[in-house]
Protein backbone atom coordinates (compact mmCIF):
# COMPACT_ATOMS: atom_id res chain seq x y z
CA UNK A 1 0.00 0.00 0.00
CA UNK A 2 1.10 3.29 -1.08
CA UNK A 3 0.02 6.55 0.15
CA UNK A 4 0.20 10.01 -1.37
CA UNK A 5 0.19 13.05 1.01
CA UNK A 6 -0.72 16.66 -1.14
CA UNK A 7 0.54 19.53 0.87
CA UNK A 8 -1.12 22.52 0.87
CA UNK A 9 2.50 24.73 0.45
CA UNK A 10 1.03 27.10 2.59
CA UNK A 11 4.16 27.37 4.68
CA UNK A 12 2.00 26.41 8.11
CA UNK A 13 1.27 23.58 9.96
CA UNK A 14 -0.39 21.42 7.18
CA UNK A 15 3.18 21.56 5.33
CA UNK A 16 4.98 20.30 8.22
CA UNK A 17 2.33 17.54 9.19
CA UNK A 18 3.22 16.14 5.82
CA UNK A 19 6.65 16.12 5.64
CA UNK A 20 6.95 14.66 8.97
CA UNK A 21 4.43 11.93 7.89
CA UNK A 22 6.87 11.02 4.47
CA UNK A 23 10.07 11.53 7.18
CA UNK A 24 8.02 8.69 9.69
CA UNK A 25 7.06 6.44 7.57
CA UNK A 26 8.75 6.19 3.99
CA UNK A 27 7.71 2.77 3.83
CA UNK A 28 4.26 3.55 3.05
CA UNK A 29 4.63 7.17 1.07
CA UNK A 30 5.03 8.14 -2.75
CA UNK A 31 5.34 11.36 -3.77
CA UNK A 32 4.19 9.76 -7.62
CA UNK A 33 0.44 10.42 -7.19
CA UNK A 34 0.35 7.92 -9.71
CA UNK A 35 1.39 5.15 -7.86
CA UNK A 36 -0.56 5.78 -4.66
CA UNK A 37 -3.41 3.72 -3.54
CA UNK A 38 -4.60 6.03 -1.20
CA UNK A 39 -4.49 10.51 -1.77
CA UNK A 40 -4.27 11.77 1.71
CA UNK A 41 -5.61 15.41 1.55
CA UNK A 42 -4.67 16.72 4.84
CA UNK A 43 -5.80 20.15 3.53
CA UNK A 44 -8.91 19.09 2.03
CA UNK A 45 -9.31 22.60 0.59
CA UNK A 46 -6.51 22.07 -2.13
CA UNK A 47 -8.83 19.19 -3.24
CA UNK A 48 -9.32 20.58 -6.95
CA UNK A 49 -5.58 20.91 -7.11
CA UNK A 50 -5.86 17.21 -8.32
CA UNK A 51 -7.01 15.86 -11.68
CA UNK A 52 -10.45 14.67 -12.06
CA UNK A 53 -9.23 11.27 -13.10
CA UNK A 54 -7.17 11.05 -10.01
CA UNK A 55 -9.82 11.63 -7.77
CA UNK A 56 -12.44 9.30 -9.94
CA UNK A 57 -10.00 6.92 -9.75
CA UNK A 58 -8.15 7.17 -6.69
CA UNK A 59 -9.10 5.82 -3.05
CA UNK A 60 -9.64 9.90 -1.51
CA UNK A 61 -9.30 10.84 2.51
CA UNK A 62 -9.54 14.25 3.46
CA UNK A 63 -8.85 15.58 6.95
CA UNK A 64 -11.58 18.28 8.03
CA UNK A 65 -10.05 20.35 10.86
CA UNK A 66 -12.36 22.01 11.79
CA UNK A 67 -15.89 23.60 10.95
CA UNK A 68 -16.96 27.03 11.79
CA UNK A 69 -20.72 27.52 11.16
CA UNK A 70 -21.10 31.67 10.88
CA UNK A 71 -18.46 30.90 8.04
CA UNK A 72 -19.52 27.81 5.76
CA UNK A 73 -21.84 29.56 3.72
CA UNK A 74 -23.71 28.66 0.97
CA UNK A 75 -20.83 28.54 -1.98
CA UNK A 76 -18.60 26.48 0.67
CA UNK A 77 -21.25 24.16 0.95
CA UNK A 78 -21.68 23.65 -2.53
CA UNK A 79 -17.95 23.17 -3.18
CA UNK A 80 -18.33 20.95 -0.07
CA UNK A 81 -20.79 18.50 -1.83
CA UNK A 82 -19.08 18.43 -4.75
CA UNK A 83 -15.76 17.42 -3.44
CA UNK A 84 -17.66 14.98 -0.96
CA UNK A 85 -18.92 12.37 -4.15
CA UNK A 86 -15.54 11.70 -4.71
CA UNK A 87 -14.44 11.58 -1.18
CA UNK A 88 -14.32 7.86 0.26
CA UNK A 89 -13.49 8.43 3.97
CA UNK A 90 -13.48 11.80 6.52
CA UNK A 91 -10.97 12.25 8.81
CA UNK A 92 -10.99 14.63 11.98
CA UNK A 93 -9.30 15.36 14.82
CA UNK A 94 -11.75 15.56 17.26
CA UNK A 95 -15.65 14.67 18.20
CA UNK A 96 -16.77 18.50 17.73
CA UNK A 97 -15.59 18.50 14.40
CA UNK A 98 -17.16 15.05 13.62
CA UNK A 99 -20.22 16.12 15.18
CA UNK A 100 -20.66 19.14 12.70
CA UNK A 101 -19.46 16.92 9.28
CA UNK A 102 -21.78 14.08 10.28
CA UNK A 103 -24.81 17.07 9.13
CA UNK A 104 -23.17 17.52 6.17
CA UNK A 105 -22.29 13.97 5.00
CA UNK A 106 -23.58 10.21 5.54
CA UNK A 107 -19.80 9.14 4.44
CA UNK A 108 -17.15 7.67 7.10
CA UNK A 109 -15.78 9.51 9.38
CA UNK A 110 -12.87 8.53 11.54
CA UNK A 111 -11.79 10.67 14.66
CA UNK A 112 -7.97 10.65 15.19
CA UNK A 113 -6.02 13.36 17.16
CA UNK A 114 -3.20 14.99 15.42
CA UNK A 115 0.55 13.33 16.87
CA UNK A 116 3.64 15.12 18.00
CA UNK A 117 7.22 14.52 16.78
CA UNK A 118 9.03 13.89 19.96
CA UNK A 119 12.38 14.91 18.26
CA UNK A 120 11.08 18.74 18.64
CA UNK A 121 8.87 18.68 21.39
CA UNK A 122 10.55 18.24 24.35
CA UNK A 123 11.39 20.14 27.48
CA UNK A 124 13.60 22.98 27.52
CA UNK A 125 15.23 25.04 30.43
CA UNK A 126 12.98 27.95 31.07
CA UNK A 127 16.45 30.27 31.82
CA UNK A 128 18.50 29.07 28.85
CA UNK A 129 15.34 29.66 26.40
CA UNK A 130 14.86 33.19 27.87
CA UNK A 131 18.50 34.23 27.55
CA UNK A 132 18.73 32.95 23.86
CA UNK A 133 15.70 35.01 23.35
CA UNK A 134 17.59 38.25 24.92
CA UNK A 135 14.52 38.07 27.80
CA UNK A 136 14.53 39.69 30.62
CA UNK A 137 14.70 36.52 33.21
CA UNK A 138 12.23 37.58 35.87
CA UNK A 139 8.58 38.62 33.97
CA UNK A 140 5.67 36.43 33.65
CA UNK A 141 5.81 35.45 29.63
CA UNK A 142 2.07 34.54 28.39
CA UNK A 143 2.76 32.96 24.55
CA UNK A 144 0.01 32.69 21.71
CA UNK A 145 1.68 31.32 18.68
CA UNK A 146 -0.96 31.91 15.61
CA UNK A 147 -2.31 34.03 13.10
CA UNK A 148 -5.60 35.46 14.78
CA UNK A 149 -6.35 38.70 12.26
CA UNK A 150 -8.43 37.97 8.87
CA UNK A 151 -6.18 38.46 6.07
CA UNK A 152 -8.72 40.76 4.04
CA UNK A 153 -7.99 43.65 6.13
CA UNK A 154 -5.38 42.99 8.59
CA UNK A 155 -7.35 44.26 11.24
CA UNK A 156 -10.53 42.14 12.12
CA UNK A 157 -10.07 39.74 14.14
CA UNK A 158 -10.42 35.87 13.48
CA UNK A 159 -12.77 35.07 15.55
CA UNK A 160 -12.82 31.53 15.76
CA UNK A 161 -8.95 31.89 17.04
CA UNK A 162 -10.88 34.26 20.21
CA UNK A 163 -8.09 36.93 19.87
CA UNK A 164 -10.56 39.23 21.50
CA UNK A 165 -10.87 36.27 24.15
CA UNK A 166 -7.11 36.62 24.36
CA UNK A 167 -6.56 39.79 24.93
CA UNK A 168 -9.64 40.10 27.50
CA UNK A 169 -8.51 37.82 29.52
CA UNK A 170 -5.04 39.52 30.08
CA UNK A 171 -6.58 42.82 30.81
CA UNK A 172 -9.01 41.59 32.89
CA UNK A 173 -6.36 39.31 34.96
CA UNK A 174 -3.45 41.37 34.49
CA UNK A 175 -3.64 42.45 38.38
CA UNK A 176 -3.39 38.76 39.08
CA UNK A 177 -0.55 37.80 37.09
CA UNK A 178 1.69 40.64 38.02
CA UNK A 179 1.01 40.34 41.69
CA UNK A 180 3.98 38.06 41.19
CA UNK A 181 6.08 39.55 37.84
CA UNK A 182 5.81 41.88 34.99
CA UNK A 183 3.48 40.55 32.31
CA UNK A 184 5.00 39.88 29.07
CA UNK A 185 3.15 38.97 26.03
CA UNK A 186 4.80 36.40 23.51
CA UNK A 187 3.22 36.34 19.97
CA UNK A 188 4.74 34.05 17.31
CA UNK A 189 2.65 33.52 13.72
CA UNK A 190 1.74 36.28 11.35
CA UNK A 191 -1.42 38.13 11.46
CA UNK A 192 -1.43 39.43 14.88
CA UNK A 193 -2.38 42.65 14.24
CA UNK A 194 -5.51 43.03 15.75
CA UNK A 195 -3.92 41.34 19.20
CA UNK A 196 -1.17 43.94 18.74
CA UNK A 197 -3.33 46.60 18.73
CA UNK A 198 -4.73 45.27 21.93
CA UNK A 199 -2.09 44.67 23.88
CA UNK A 200 -0.25 48.34 22.70
CA UNK A 201 -3.56 49.98 24.04
CA UNK A 202 -3.59 48.41 27.35
CA UNK A 203 -0.15 49.26 27.51
CA UNK A 204 1.04 45.51 28.13
CA UNK A 205 4.29 44.39 26.87
CA UNK A 206 4.95 42.34 23.98
CA UNK A 207 7.35 40.56 21.74
CA UNK A 208 6.34 39.72 18.02
CA UNK A 209 8.31 36.65 16.62
CA UNK A 210 6.85 36.86 12.86
CA UNK A 211 7.17 33.49 10.59
CA UNK A 212 9.77 32.66 12.85
CA UNK A 213 11.64 29.28 12.43
CA UNK A 214 10.84 25.67 14.27
CA UNK A 215 13.41 26.38 16.70
CA UNK A 216 12.74 29.72 17.46
CA UNK A 217 9.50 28.42 18.50
CA UNK A 218 10.39 25.90 20.74
CA UNK A 219 12.91 28.67 22.62
CA UNK A 220 9.57 30.66 23.04
CA UNK A 221 7.30 27.44 24.12
CA UNK A 222 9.79 27.42 26.85
CA UNK A 223 10.24 31.01 27.87
CA UNK A 224 6.32 30.97 28.64
CA UNK A 225 5.41 30.96 32.13
CA UNK A 226 1.55 30.15 30.69
CA UNK A 227 0.24 29.66 27.00
CA UNK A 228 -3.31 30.74 26.25
CA UNK A 229 -5.45 29.09 23.82
CA UNK A 230 -8.83 31.15 23.80
CA UNK A 231 -10.37 29.83 20.36
CA UNK A 232 -13.75 29.35 19.93
CA UNK A 233 -13.04 26.75 17.07
CA UNK A 234 -10.65 24.09 16.08
CA UNK A 235 -9.31 20.80 15.25
CA UNK A 236 -6.32 20.49 17.70
CA UNK A 237 -4.85 22.99 17.87
CA UNK A 238 -1.43 21.53 17.81
CA UNK A 239 0.02 24.36 20.09
CA UNK A 240 -2.19 21.83 23.17
CA UNK A 241 0.25 18.98 21.83
CA UNK A 242 3.43 20.66 21.87
CA UNK A 243 2.78 22.95 25.16
CA UNK A 244 2.20 20.02 27.05
CA UNK A 245 4.96 17.67 25.36
CA UNK A 246 7.56 20.52 26.23
CA UNK A 247 5.78 20.65 30.26
CA UNK A 248 4.65 24.65 29.34
CA UNK A 249 1.89 25.46 31.67
CA UNK A 250 -1.44 25.66 28.88
CA UNK A 251 -5.24 26.49 29.49
CA UNK A 252 -7.50 26.48 26.92
CA UNK A 253 -10.94 26.70 26.41
CA UNK A 254 -12.80 23.77 25.55
CA UNK A 255 -12.21 22.97 21.76
CA UNK A 256 -10.75 20.74 19.44
CA UNK A 257 -8.42 17.82 21.72
CA UNK A 258 -8.51 20.12 24.64
CA UNK A 259 -10.54 18.03 26.83
CA UNK A 260 -8.34 14.92 25.84
CA UNK A 261 -5.01 16.12 26.40
CA UNK A 262 -5.34 18.64 29.49
CA UNK A 263 -6.76 18.57 33.45
CA UNK A 264 -10.33 20.05 33.68
CA UNK A 265 -8.90 22.62 36.12
CA UNK A 266 -7.16 24.29 32.71
CA UNK A 267 -10.29 23.72 30.44
CA UNK A 268 -11.83 27.29 31.26
CA UNK A 269 -14.79 29.36 30.17
CA UNK A 270 -12.15 32.14 29.57
CA UNK A 271 -14.81 34.70 29.64
CA UNK A 272 -15.09 34.80 33.65
CA UNK A 273 -12.77 32.22 34.63
CA UNK A 274 -8.83 32.71 35.87
CA UNK A 275 -6.78 29.69 36.83
CA UNK A 276 -3.26 29.03 36.95
CA UNK A 277 -1.74 25.36 36.45
CA UNK A 278 0.14 23.97 38.47
CA UNK A 279 2.35 20.77 38.37
CA UNK A 280 0.10 18.11 38.58
CA UNK A 281 -1.89 20.12 35.86
CA UNK A 282 1.74 20.06 33.69
CA UNK A 283 2.39 16.68 34.71
CA UNK A 284 -1.29 15.28 33.80
CA UNK A 285 -0.69 16.85 30.02
CA UNK A 286 2.33 15.75 29.89
CA UNK A 287 1.40 12.01 30.32
CA UNK A 288 -1.50 12.34 28.26
CA UNK A 289 0.60 13.15 25.11
CA UNK A 290 3.05 10.31 25.29
CA UNK A 291 0.57 7.83 23.17
CA UNK A 292 0.56 10.85 21.02
CA UNK A 293 4.18 10.67 19.60
CA UNK A 294 4.09 10.29 15.57
CA UNK A 295 5.76 6.10 15.54
CA UNK A 296 3.14 4.96 17.73
CA UNK A 297 0.00 7.06 16.89
CA UNK A 298 0.76 7.26 13.49
CA UNK A 299 -0.06 3.97 13.07
CA UNK A 300 -4.01 4.66 13.97
CA UNK A 301 -3.66 6.42 10.20
CA UNK A 302 -1.64 3.55 8.66
CA UNK A 303 -4.88 1.44 10.20
CA UNK A 304 -7.00 3.60 8.54
CA UNK A 305 -5.81 3.79 5.06
CA UNK A 306 -5.36 -0.08 4.80
CA UNK A 307 -9.07 -0.64 5.64
CA UNK A 308 -10.06 2.05 3.04
CA UNK A 309 -7.66 0.70 0.75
Amino acid sequence: MKIFVLAPKEDWICDRLVSEWYAAFPEFCTKNINDADVIWLLAGWCWNHLPIEILKNKKIIVTEHHIVPEKFTQQKYQNFMIRDQFVDCYHVPNEKTRSLLCQLTNKRIEVISYWYNDKLWYPIDKTKARKELGLPINDYYVGSFQRDTEGSDLKTPKLEKGPDLFCDYLIRNRSKIECTNKLHVLLGGWRRQYVEDRLKKAKISYTLFEKTSLDMIRLLYAACDLYVVSSRFEGGPQAIIEAAAMEVPIISTDVGIASTVLSDNCILNIKNDYYCPDDSDVNYALNKVQSLVIKSHGQKFIKLFVEIK
